[in-house]
């Protein structure tokens, strides 16, 4: 009977394949280095892991299932949100990310949490009075660019916020990353 039990085994570890530690593309399945291109699903807020001949086949823009997550992160220094402005967005902390979701047809905020990217609830006034301050905004891609804020030096008296248009596959990570750390 050992026997027998051993075949077994041996039969099922025949069976169960090394796995390959890469990450693959989600679409063809080939293999991916570390750093490679991302698309979002907007009504699910789900990204895609896309191999650079799979990504070419998505625009950032359109009405697709999948949008193609571009690469670029801008500093935008003359960006302009008063602390009052800030406060009127009722984030508990001094991190969150906004993106325009082309699903809900209005903007949407996130913020570090210990479950991850937490929704906040967001003032649509409140938004569209900073987008009329800083008019790139306007110019944000929707679902998948992001303004990045970052005003915790305020909360270390180092008085200068950031702020910054990035992609959102950028966004999630700084919060995966945040969230590896959370105390």
């Amino acid at each position: 009977m050992p026997q027998a039990q051993n075949g077994s085994f041996n039969a099922l570890r025949n069976l169960v394949r090394q796995r390959d530690p890469r990450e693959r593309c989600e679409l063809c399945g080939k293999g991916l280095n570390s750093e490679h291109q991302h698309l979002i699903e907007p009504v699910a807020r789900k990204l895609i892991c896309a191999c650079d001949a799979c990504a070419v086949l998505f625009h950032s823009n359109g009405d697709t299932r999948y949008k193609r997550v571009p690469r670029r992160i801008r500093l935008s220094g003359n960006f302009q949100m008063s602390d009052s402005e800030w406060e009127s967005l009722s984030i508990p902390i001094g991190v969150a990310f906004f993106l325009k979701s082309s699903v809900e047809n209005k903007a949407v905020a996130f913020y570090p949490g210990p479950a991850g990217a937490t929704e906040s609830l967001l003032s649509l006034e409140a938004w569209n009075d900073i987008v009329r301050n800083n008019p790139e905004l306007a110019r944000m891609e929707p679902d998948v660019e992001a303004l990045l804020v970052n005003r915790l030096g305020q909360a270390s008296e180092i008085p200068r916020s950031e702020y910054y248009l990035v992609p959102i596959d950028k966004c999630y990570e700084l919060v995966g990353l945040i969230r590896s750390r959370w105390r």
